[in-house]
């Protein structure tokens, strides 16, 4: 632990350095929030003038953005060479998908009345866009730029972790490594000072000019009807010869050299030999024995302290802003504090793992609770009911929604934490080896680890949604009886 004083007298001393390093990464965080948003921006239009091509595009958005940020960190800087690329893309793939799916229930959330009506008078999707649904989305994109703000500093910070020369990602990783306990609390207070500065200046703005925040569960986009499972097969199917296309086809277009830019085929070569597949394996069991306790945990926690607050209001109101202020901080800043706190073991990284999940999850989870309709709590309070009964007989179900939402979106931020931990500290798992073969140029093995990632995460992410249909279709089955 540092002192006040010490971290003062820290900025004191070094208030030139932390200033550069200040404006470094935010410049690259603001560039990437603006490329990142601008992507969001347009994926949102052609899905809507084009719902055809929904949930091709959104599976591949929500592809990409469950390959972790510190796997793809180092092929990007391989790609991008010296200088930001690297930050600023980073700092942009944090953001799309948040800013995606807020736009996407706004464009949405619109009456049927005014569409019938620019029908009636011959006007077309995009004219219907640009007129109705551009406007009545504007408090909903509004909140997921405030969400994603936050998340454009940690991107650039994660992209400093892999070979920048300056920023406070890099200031960072110098004071892990050099055991200096005081840049280290002086850099987590000052990235989570800007952090939660941005969110909070986003907020403003938005309520400034379209007048409230709408309450948004981040939750991808379900389609009026489920397809037959065969059909399913063949999307996904589809899906990923088209990824292994895209894939080889950048690659050649821009004629990058075959060292460092592995093809889909230099990848399955290379596991083709028992050896490479053993190490990475090994390597993705140990991050998924951290990762998962870790997930379980901080879903627990934050689902099960929304309760115990909707039960208390004095202590929810005390909790809140604490609680969505911490939702701003960038894990990388407080995950170097957590590790020295709890140790490098078992119990240090599943508690940054709990932590980086656990906010989010108990703001999406009081959100859930507030949806419970008026009438069937007016209905409990008249037969007497108690507030416990209320909270288990109608509230928690109207919560799981929202938390099988947040259980979704947390899976790809459970692996960015545990690999993170890894990378600093822990010294174990596929983090580290991800950090082994970038310094070695082993880039077989590194775009290896970058696709197995990608791919456990959408496995995951995939099995949450199934069990949030099943379990959801089972109490909707209950209820009816």
């Amino acid at each position: 632990m540092s002192s006040p004083r010490a971290i003062a007298e820290y900025v004191q001393t070094h208030f030139g350095l932390l200033a550069r390093a200040t404006a470094e990464t935010s410049v690259n965080a603001a560039w990437g929030f603006v490329w990142g948003n601008l992507a969001a921006v347009v994926l949102g239009t052609l899905i809507t003038i084009a719902p055809r091509s929904e949930r091709v595009l959104s599976i591949l958005a929500l592809l990409v953005f469950c390959i972790p940020l510190i796997a793809s960190g180092p092929i990007l800087r391989v790609l991008f060479g010296p200088g930001v690329g690297p930050q600023i893309t980073l700092a942009a793939l944090a953001v799309y998908y948040t800013t995606l799916l807020a736009l996407m229930v706004g464009l949405r959330a619109v009456s049927q009345t005014w569409t019938d009506l620019m029908r009636v008078y011959g006007r077309g999707r995009f004219s219907t866009l640009i007129r109705v649904r551009a406007r009545a989305s504007l408090p909903y994109l509004f909140a997921g730029l405030q969400i994603s703000a936050p998340a454009a500093f940690l991107g650039a910070m994660i992209g400093e972790f892999t070979g920048a020369e300056r920023g406070l990602g890099v200031l960072t990783i110098r004071a892990m490594r050099g055991l200096d306990t005081d840049a280290t609390w002086t850099l987590a207070i000052l990235s989570a000072v800007i952090a939660m500065t941005a969110y909070a200046l986003i907020g403003s703005l938005g309520r400034r000019l379209v007048g409230y925040t709408p309450t948004i569960l981040l939750s991808a986009p379900a389609t009026a009807t489920r397809p037959a499972p065969w059909r399913r097969v063949a999307e996904v199917a589809f899906i990923a010869v088209l990824v292994l296309l895209i894939w080889q086809i950048t690659m050649d277009a821009f004629q990058l050299n075959r060292f460092f830019a592995k093809r889909p085929g230099d990848v399955w070569l290379f596991l083709s030999a028992a050896d490479n597949r053993t190490a990475l394996f090994a390597a993705l069991g140990e991050t998924l024995s951290f990762a998962v306790p870790g997930y379980l945990a901080g879903l627990a926690l934050g689902a099960a302290l929304a309760a115990l607050l909707l039960l208390s209001p004095p202590l929810a109101r005390a909790t809140m802003p604490v609680a969505v202020a911490l939702r701003a901080v960038p894990i990388i800043t407080t995950a170097p504090l957590l590790v020295v706190a709890f140790g490098r073991g078992l119990i240090g990284t599943t508690v940054v793992v709990a932590v980086m999940i656990f906010f989010p999850t108990l703001v999406a989870c009081q959100q859930g609770l507030r949806q419970t309709p008026g009438q069937i709590v007016d209905l409990f309070k008249s037969y007497d009911a108690s507030r416990w009964h209320l909270l288990r007989a109608a509230q928690v179900p109207a919560m799981l929604p929202a938390f099988f939402a947040s259980a979704r979106m947390a899976v790809p931020a459970a692996l960015l934490a545990v690999t993170t931990v890894e990378w600093l500290a822990t010294g174990k798992g596929i983090g580290v080896l991800m950090a082994l073969t970038a310094s070695t140029s082993n880039y077989n093995m590194l775009w290896s680890c970058v696709a197995l990632l990608a791919v456990v995460a959408v496995v995951f992410y995939g099995a949450v949604a199934a069990l949030e249909r099943t379990v959801l279709r089972v109490y909707a089955t209950e209820q009816v009886r």
